[in-house]
């Protein structure tokens, strides 16, 4: 009795040394937060792990989003055997290893095996593939957690054999519950600025928001002492000041309101090629936590939406700075996304791409759905043609123009005009250059008025 008294004292006595993100990790998939696309109620993985039915999944997420967590839960459910290796110091003799037990344990016990692979896409090709026959015959189930994109650096035989499971960065409503858990665990307070830093300064990585808890709450209390050279008699309290330290960074402004504030202003600025005003808001949402990744969508949106044709290598540039918020990260990426904003703020602008599509959608929706002219229907297979598939169908590359006049669309709309080029930049060059029914066909609505809010932002 004693011993166990001593066991226990002992293990708690560990616990309470052990770093903030351990002494928190969830043990069941209730308190996982952020995931509930995948661990929510009736989600499918959830389903799976609560009925000890998992087979082999790789889980793929950003540091911080909870794939060891996740990893971890699934061993305290299962009646499966549970074995955990890093691909960082792990081998292909380790990886052989665990299979034999598997296999003795199948064989002696009846007991099934789960292999958690931390860092999957640390092991090479021949390392890979020396887990695909025991993954193949049901040996062992393979949790493989990876941060890389497992379609490039897990082989495809081990891809095909197993379910791709996403973790998304936690938002900032996740954040903040975690950080007001770790607040609680620390039986500290704060401000709910600093709260509010904490979780943003935290780029949606759980063990960066608690480790910033722990880093907080002892600078809080270092303050403390220093003040009033005692030890605090009742919980820390941890101030804005005291996240700014943890977090190496001041706080912005930046309430859930000002977030889409600030981006409007951003967009609206690009759409109206002041690059000096594009550059401040980019700076001060980078200053105040906002997700790059956010970020660099809206400036592939507005590549197309304000852009378009008048500079179509807008989008390139655009979409290259969105691989390379992924690729770089920050703090590097911020080049890349000033990078996009001068390319795009400087761009000549055109909205006729969406405009197009918002009439193009409007006959959509009017006209029902249209029969597929007869001369447009597939006619490849045997019988097509004796339904008339393809019949009168006049092949554009044997015009010398390359361009043929036939009738694309359902009668309901025929000859309907959606997109007409404007006079900016390379579009300009259109209106000589494009064949085909812009050379006297039949006018839509015209551009002699604004778009309408349907055309503006079709569907």
């Amino acid at each position: 009795m004693a011993g166990d008294l001593f066991d226990a004292a002992a293990a708690e006595r560990l616990r309470m040394r052990a770093p903030l993100a351990a002494r928190l990790r969830p043990r069941t998939l209730d308190e996982i937060v952020g995931q509930d696309h995948l661990v929510g109620p009736g989600r499918p993985l959830r389903e799976l792990i609560e009925a000890d039915r998992l087979s082999s999944v790789i889980l793929w997420g950003p540091p911080g989003t909870g794939k060891t967590t996740l990893a971890r839960v699934v061993a305290l459910t299962t009646a499966k055997a549970f074995e955990e290796l890093s691909a960082v110091t792990a081998g292909v003799k380790d990886v052989r290893a665990v299979i034999e037990r598997a296999r003795d344990r199948l064989g002696t016990q009846g007991t099934g095996t789960i292999l958690f692979l931390d860092e999957v896409h640390r092991f090479n090709k021949a390392q890979q593939d020396a887990l695909l026959p025991a993954v193949e015959d049901g040996l062992i189930v393979l949790i493989g957690a990876t941060t890389e994109n497992p379609h490039f650096e897990v082989n495809p035989p081990l891809m095909s054999r197993s379910t791709l499971f996403r973790l998304n960065p936690l938002d900032s409503g996740s954040l903040v519950e975690l950080v007001l858990r770790g607040l609680a665990e620390e039986k500290a307070t704060a401000d709910d600025e600093a709260v509010e830093h904490l979780a943003a300064r935290s780029g949606g990585d759980g063990r960066h928001a608690l480790t910033g808890i722990e880093v907080a709450v002892a600078l809080a209390g270092r303050r403390y002492e220093s003040r009033s050279g005692t030890a605090p008699p009742g919980p820390v309290h941890v101030t804005l000041a005291d996240a700014e330290a943890a977090a190496d960074a001041k706080a912005v402004r930046y309430g859930r309101d000002g977030h889409y504030d600030v981006i409007s202003a951003f967009i609206k600025s690009i759409r109206g090629s002041d690059t000096d005003a594009g550059l401040y808001w980019l700076a001060r949402m980078l200053e105040a936590g906002e997700d790059p990744r956010f970020i660099a969508r809206r400036l592939v949106i507005l590549a197309s939406e304000d852009i378009g044709m008048a500079d179509d290598g807008a989008l390139l540039v655009a979409d290259a700075a969105a691989r390379a918020v992924e690729y770089v990260g920050l703090p590097e990426a911020q080049l890349n996304l000033a990078h996009a904003v001068v390319r795009l703020a400087t761009a000549p602008k055109s909205n006729r791409v969406t405009v197009a599509l918002g009439r193009a959608a409007a006959d959509a929706r009017a006209a029902g759905a249209g029969e597929v002219p007869m001369h447009l229907r597939d006619a490849h297979y045997q019988g097509a043609r004796s339904l008339g598939h393809g019949e009168g169908y006049r092949y554009p590359h044997d015009d010398p123009d390359a361009w043929v006049a036939q009738e694309h669309r359902p009668a309901e709309v025929a000859g309907n005009v959606y997109y007409e080029p404007s006079e900016h930049g390379a579009e300009a060059a259109l209106t000589e250059d494009w064949p085909g029914p812009h050379r006297g066909g039949k006018k839509g609505s015209g551009l002699d008025r604004p778009p309408s809010p349907e055309e503006r932002r079709p569907g």
